[in-house]
């Protein structure tokens, strides 16, 4: 990925990583469009911070996808970089069935969000020069948080879906590359982590994801040196002490 000159959808813009990668684009010379569902925040943003564009976007309505993708279509021809982003994290008690609705609800937005964005969007992305799918999964996709069960399963089924998602499409010559995001626990208000010494802070995460991406514009995967004993736990054969570590926290 190019770091400058291009055209930048993302969903779940309005707060933590989103946002700041929306920012940090923006100040690196991209023209950002930032999604997300409440139309205040965006007007605030967009007041906050001239020129970066604001849509309104649900990725749980697959109705919302549709029309974002028209109006994308119509006033942002040059889009060539998705950055899938949006997403939910709860905890969840699997012996209450209360909490069912929970579990659907991170299968719709985390998982079925980015799978219906990433069918809508592609065709405006196939053929554009520096073409990019950005997709923010976790460090939990490789190591399970069981408080938040769902969650982590979603994140696993996106780092599949991005593995395929990347062969199939360099099978087809479609010239679009595809990143995997990997963070690992960080300071924003996705668990209510946004004052906990135990999570990474959010500038110092972006700096480093962002100068990875610099060094490697081709890479496959952006994992932060915080998230790497993580997501390499199973190949070093490490998982199982991670996971008690992971369950303990």
């Amino acid at each position: 990925m190019k770091m400058t000159g291009n055209t930048v959808l993302i969903t779940g813009g309005t707060s933590g990583i989103g946002l700041g990668l929306a920012l940090r684009l923006n100040e690196a010379g991209n023209t950002v469009i930032v999604a997300g569902r409440r139309k205040e925040l965006l007007d605030d943003i967009t007041a906050e911070h001239p020129g970066i564009d604001a849509l309104v976007l649900d990725v749980a309505d697959p109705d919302s996808i549709a029309r974002a993708r028209e109006t994308v279509a119509a006033s942002y021809p040059g889009l060539n970089v998705l950055v899938n982003n949006a997403g939910i994290m709860l905890r969840e008690n699997l012996l209450a069935p209360a909490g069912l609705p929970a579990a659907e609800d991170h299968v719709t937005v985390n998982l079925l969000g980015t799978i219906r964005m990433t069918y809508a969007f592609l065709p405006l992305l196939a053929g554009k020069d520096d073409a990019v799918v950005m997709n923010v999964t976790s460090a939990l996709a490789f190591v399970p948080y069981p408080s938040t069960p769902t969650y982590s399963a979603t994140k696993a089924a996106l780092h599949s879906f991005s593995e395929s998602l990347r062969i199939q499409l360099a099978g087809a010559d479609a010239g679009v590359q595809v990143i995997e995001v990997v963070p690992p626990g960080v300071r924003t208000t996705l668990l209510g982590q946004q004052d906990n010494d135990q999570s990474m802070p959010l500038d110092d995460f972006l700096t480093e994801t962002l100068d990875l991406l610099r060094e490697k514009p081709d890479a496959e995967e952006l994992v932060v040196e915080r998230a790497r004993f993580i997501r390499d736990a199973q190949a070093n054969g490490s998982y199982d002490d991670v996971l008690a570590m992971i369950t303990s926290s």
